[in-house]
């Protein structure tokens, strides 16, 4: 522990008698002062001791770091002299390694000669008994020797090449009998060696075959014979990415070059196995069934460019991916070729089926309807003319759409994109995909939804028309419904074919075109409102009688509002809810306030038609209520105000008179035409008192 002087004092305070309060005892200041005066010098005692110990132990120091410098530097010494001699050493190894090398190039000089005379000896003896016609030694005597045989007739051969024909035609043709005999040999016993599984064996038959002209024959027995047995399932696909999984792992041991065997062996399956089974797949049905036929082609064309990416993963050479490129190519360039004109063909004949087999369960006969141009349409409505539809027709509430239709077709011509995505040329494909596009436009948005359209018009009701059914509203709701289905087919499944392509533009333009052309002929259904407001007439002037508003009875009236409001309201509630599940967006409010302007042009003049006592123009102050909250349903401002507005107005019919122009200054009527504030007045059964017209004058 460090050493502290106030606590050492204390604690030699507290341990000597006298020294403080222990035990009660008083204090002595003399024995504490004897005290502190012993301690300390027994302190200075203790200081000299170890002051001598310290002393003594650096004179020691000092010493012993002498000795050690003097041995440091007998030790450096050494050292020198040790390296010395290690470079000496050196030197020597060296040039004794130098007359070593030199004496082995000697040496090498002399016995390479020496080597290939006596090679060239035994090639001279081998060959002399070729000459002499019998083979005598025991390398082409002894089976066992075969590889050695195989050396030598190969070095043989290549010399009997160079030798002139007229003088040695003999025994070249005994040389080239006994190169093919040894070749033959050699494949047998490579084929024996793999049909026993022994590894070892086949790669050194194949290592001797490398130099013969048979190599590539014995390249070709191996991949046959890996073959047998491998095709036995129905799925080919499967069983060649097995069988090329085996090999891969197995010809690495066997041959010097594997990647150039496990390519040959695959261009084998893909020019053999695969083509013939595709063509036994595709040929069945190209010219009797076309549906199957794509279906086939796009299913084998899929399972074919997954076994090859399957394969991608072993060596194959350098550049792989275009040798399998050109293997799929090989096997489906022929009906590739002509794809989108079949995919085009059979599109074709199986949406007019599908429209066709939808009419025909309708007992409906489509009618030709000649529509005109889009600018045509518009100058018609613009002008409010007769559409040109030829005479009006009752479609008995059908409306010649069907879901099941649209989900028939969007799913043909989504397998279509599907298709054409996988089996088209890239540079092809935006061109193919706009071609399919547009046999979706032709069948769904013309042959069908632009039909069920100018049918709907056709069967429109004139105005005047009683109990007339509004059937277009439902071909709107269900047109609606069908073009979402088309427009998410637009985004998903084209947009990505076509995307990065000038077709984009293209495409973008004719769905353009069909909606605009869609939406102009929406907006021919606008004389739906006008039977809707016809509707209202005949209500009204069935159910509203000149005595609502002019009681017989003024104090016996029970009823809150008339009949006639009652199934004005409940028909128009009804029609608006209609339009809400019809359209969607900013059409709605479009059409509602539409229909709400000309609901309340038709109720204001409709009151201008009746004169009004006290208690009838109560019950019209009702009615005009009772309007006004099926106005709220259209949630529309425009509308809501004329429609409070007209409630103001109707005020007028019960005011007293001396009252009329404080209620015509009033904040709703202010700005109203004072000619329009006198039609209401007027229609009061006392107007002509002149009390009242004084007032209102």
């Amino acid at each position: 522990e460090p050493f502290v002087a106030d606590e050492y004092i204390e604690r030699l305070a507290w341990r000597t008698p006298g020294g403080g309060s222990r035990g009660g005892e008083a204090f002595d200041p003399k024995r504490l002062l004897e005290e502190f005066v012993n301690h300390i010098q027994e302190l200075q005692v203790m200081d000299e001791r170890i002051q001598r110990k310290v002393e003594k132990l650096e004179q020691q120091c000092q010493k012993e770091a002498k000795e050690f410098a003097k041995k440091v530097q007998e030790l450096q010494k050494s050292n020198q002299v040790a390296f010395q001699h290690f470079q000496e050493l050196d030197e020597h190894i060296s040039y004794v390694a130098t007359k070593v090398c030199h004496l082995g190039d000697q040496l090498e000089g002399v016995n390479t000669p020496r080597q290939r005379a006596v090679e060239a000896q035994k090639l001279m003896k081998y060959f002399n008994e070729f000459l002499d016609g019998e083979l005598k030694s025991d390398v082409f005597t002894n089976s066992e020797k075969i590889k050695e045989a195989a050396d030598i007739i190969q070095k043989l051969h290549l010399i009997a090449q160079e030798l002139p024909f007229d003088r040695f035609s003999e025994v070249k043709s005994k040389i080239a009998s006994k190169y093919h005999d040894l070749e033959c040999q050699l494949i047998q016993e490579f084929t024996s060696a793999q049909r026993r599984g022994e590894i070892s064996r086949m790669r050194e038959v194949a290592a001797v075959l490398l130099h013969f002209k048979g190599y590539s024959h014995c390249v070709d027995v191996y991949i046959k014979q890996c073959q047998e047995g491998a095709f036995l399932r129905n799925d080919v696909f499967e069983d060649a990415a097995i069988l090329c999984q085996r090999v891969n792992k197995q010809v690495g041991e066997v041959f010097s070059n594997p990647e150039t065997v496990l390519a040959k062996l695959i261009q084998n399956i893909f020019e053999v196995k695969l083509q013939s089974y595709v063509k036994d797949q595709l040929e069945e049905h190209r010219k009797s069934d076309a549906e199957q036929y794509l279906k086939n082609l796009y299913d084998l064309y899929t399972r074919t460019t997954n076994l090859s990416s399957k394969l991608m993963e072993f060596n194959l050479g350098t550049d792989k991916q275009t040798f399998l490129s050109k293997l799929i190519k090989s096997i489906f360039i022929s009906y590739l070729e002509n794809y989108i004109e079949v995919e085009i063909g059979y599109l074709k004949s199986r949406s007019a089926m599908i429209l066709q087999r939808y009419y025909d369960s309708k007992n409906h006969q489509k009618r030709s309807i000649g529509t005109g141009g889009i600018q045509d349409l518009k100058e018609r409505i613009r002008q409010r003319t007769n559409l040109p539809l030829g005479p009006s027709i009752d479609t008995h509430g059908e409306t010649f759409l069907s879901q099941e239709v649209v989900v028939n077709l969007l799913q043909e011509t989504k397998q279509a994109f599907e298709r054409c995505h996988r089996l088209s040329d890239p540079s092809d494909l935006p061109k193919n995909a706009f071609r399919i596009f547009s046999m979706l436009v032709e069948f769904l948005c013309t042959e069908h939804i632009d039909y069920a359209l100018e049918t709907g018009l056709a069967g429109i009701p004139s105005s005047d028309s009683k109990n007339a059914n509004l059937y277009f509203l439902d071909v709107v709701h269900q047109a609606n419904t069908i073009f979402h289905l088309f427009d998410k087919q637009f985004n998903d499944h084209l947009m990505p074919l076509i995307s990065s392509s000038p077709k984009l533009s293209e495409c973008l333009q004719k769905k353009k075109d069909i909606i605009e052309q869609m939406e102009v002929k929406l907006d021919m259904g606008i004389d739906t409102l006008n039977c809707m407001i016809g509707q209202m007439k005949h209500i009204l002037a069935a159910e509203q009688k000149k005595t609502d508003f002019k009681p017989e009875d003024e104090n016996n009236v029970l009823i809150q509002y008339t009949n006639a409001c009652v199934k004005v309201c409940g028909y128009v509630r009804k029609q608006v809810e209609k339009i809400r599940n019809s359209m969607d967006g900013k059409n709605v409010d479009t059409v509602l306030m539409e229909l709400g302007v000309r609901f309340h042009r038709l109720i204001y003049e409709h009151l201008q038609q009746y004169s009004y006592s006290c208690m009838g123009g109560m019950l019209a102050i009702c009615d005009v209520a009772e309007y006004r909250k099926c106005a709220k349903d259209f949630k529309i401002a425009l509308v809501l105000q004329l429609f409070d507005t007209l409630h103001a107005l109707c005020n007028l019919l019960v005011v007293a008179p001396d009252n009329l122009k404080q209620v015509c200054s009033g904040e709703q009527l202010a700005n109203l035409d004072k000619n329009i504030l006198h039609s209401f007045v007027q229609l009061r059964v006392d107007y002509r008192s002149a009390r009242l017209a004084r007032h209102f004058s």
